[in-house]
């Protein structure tokens, strides 16, 4: 019986995994609901759960007509979560094209087959202050004592993405995390950790960095130009000039269409925590771009992000830095 009772588990816990399909977009919780590392098993390390109003960046969907989501909860170590799709509202972008039968990881982990970038922008003071995280950030520790302030827009990564691989295409072999001080010294006032440590550049550079061409401290260098056009432009103005104040999303928008265009507006997706509080802004980019012009030039051939806010209100709140 007991053998039975494991094929059993061990069946259901392979059709898990194997009928999961990839999925991004977001998913907000409408009541607390434990978040499972495994639903067949039931298993839960640390009992997490999420939060009701908080808005988890969605990863898979368990099958097609999907009743299980997979988010990713800050925090939780792992941090990928099966939560039940009735525990609150999922917005899920369109699904990319089925990748091909038993060649998913290969396909998905081979480097220099992007089609596009992400830009992933953080406003410091909104992690800082509402995610939760693993051990210590001293940049955070920093930011709230004051010791640190918060002038400009931060690079949280740049993201090669391949369209069948969905947000999963990542994890490639590549050249080893190693960066030159120079690279260093320019990186750190727009990625506030390098003043502290290198842990959470060499997690970016082995998850993402390693599946591009360029070498870490050209990958590093272009990202932070990258930041540097955003934070130079109407969006790091919108920003910056609302720091310990709200702004309203279609007023957002409106400025960034009114200033660039329709293209450039649509390039752009707004991300916040609990509802209301701004914590990224993700630009979408070509495969080739450019960072010694403009943002229009800068995202010129860029594919539409696909949703303009991802577990946003319709007013958008930007934390100061330090305690309150």
């Amino acid at each position: 019986m007991r053998r039975y009772i494991a094929v059993a588990l061990l069946a259901f816990t392979a059709f898990e995994c194997s009928a999961s399909e990839s999925a991004t977009g977001s998913f907000t919780a409408t009541k607390s609901c434990e978040a499972f590392s495994s639903f067949a098993k039931s298993s839960n390390p640390g009992d997490v759960k999420v939060s009701a109003g908080k808005a988890y960046t969605v990863r898979e969907i368990n099958k097609t007509d999907y009743d299980w989501v997979r988010v990713e909860v800050p925090g939780a170590e792992p941090s990928l979560r099966w939560v039940q799709r009735a525990c609150g509202t999922p917005a899920l972008d369109d699904k990319p094209a089925p990748r091909p039968e038993g060649t998913a990881g290969e396909v998905c982990s081979l480097p220099n087959q992007q089609d596009s970038y992400v830009l992933a922008i953080t406003w410091q003071p909104g992690f800082c202050e509402h995610t939760r995280y693993n051990g210590k950030k001293p940049e955070c520790d920093a930011m709230n004592s004051g010791a640190l302030e918060a002038k400009t827009l931060s690079l949280h990564g740049l993201w090669p993405n391949k369209k069948e691989c969905g947000t999963q295409y990542g994890s490639c072999q590549g050249k080893p995390f190693e960066l030159s001080k120079d690279t260093i010294d320019k990186i750190a006032p727009w990625m506030p950790n390098f003043y502290y440590e290198r842990s959470f550049g060499a997690y970016e550079w082995n998850k993402h960095g390693k599946c591009q061409s360029l070498a870490p401290d050209e990958y590093f260098l272009k990202a932070v130009s990258a930041v540097r056009v955003v934070n130079d432009s109407e969006v790091g103005k919108i920003v910056l000039g609302n720091t310990g104040k709200s702004f309203r999303v279609n007023d957002f928008f409106d400025r960034v269409k009114a200033r660039y265009g329709e293209k450039v507006a649509e390039a752009i997706t707004l991300v916040c925590t609990q509802h209301k509080y701004l914590q990224e802004i993700r630009v979408s980019l070509p495969v080739e771009f450019s960072t010694d012009r403009d943002l229009p030039q800068m995202v010129a051939n860029a594919r539409p992000a696909g949703t303009r806010a991802v577990g946003c209100a319709d007013e958008v709140y930007v934390e100061a830095a330090g305690k309150h």
